[in-house]
């Protein structure tokens, strides 16, 4: 079992950043694929971005790309979400997950840990 806590949510203005952060309770989470994806009241889950075992393959949703950055480190375990140039549509709750496969997969059931959640909020 794979624990995870994310952290750095918050209120923002448009065009600000905020930096999330993941930790997990184990160290055995090192080979597997992190993810963040995001939900929004009222849409499904969606795909944010992706970084595989050693951080040499990372994968952004469109809407993000150019803006927020996905990064991990081995030693703390832990993976992060930089956010750039936040826009309002960007208000979500944003779920850290863990895929034990080494393929990056986009699609939120192919994860199979998932964390409680941290809510950003992006105002115009």
């Amino acid at each position: 079992q794979v624990q995870l806590v994310e952290s750095g949510g918050g209120l923002v203005q448009a065009g600000g950043s905020l930096r999330l952060s993941c930790a997990a309770s184990t160290r055995t989470f090192s080979p597997y694929t992190m993810g963040w994806f995001r939900q929004a009241p009222g849409k499904e889950r969606e795909f944010v971005a992706a970084i595989n075992w050693n951080g040499g393959r990372t994968v952004y949703a469109d809407s993000v790309k150019g803006r927020f950055t996905i990064s991990r480190d081995g030693a703390r375990n832990t993976v992060d979400l930089q956010m750039n140039s936040l826009k309002p549509d960007d208000t979500a709750l944003y779920y850290c997950a863990v895929d034990r496969r080494v393929i990056v997969s986009t699609t939120p059931n192919d994860y199979d840990f998932w964390g409680q959640g941290t809510q950003v909020t992006v105002s115009s």
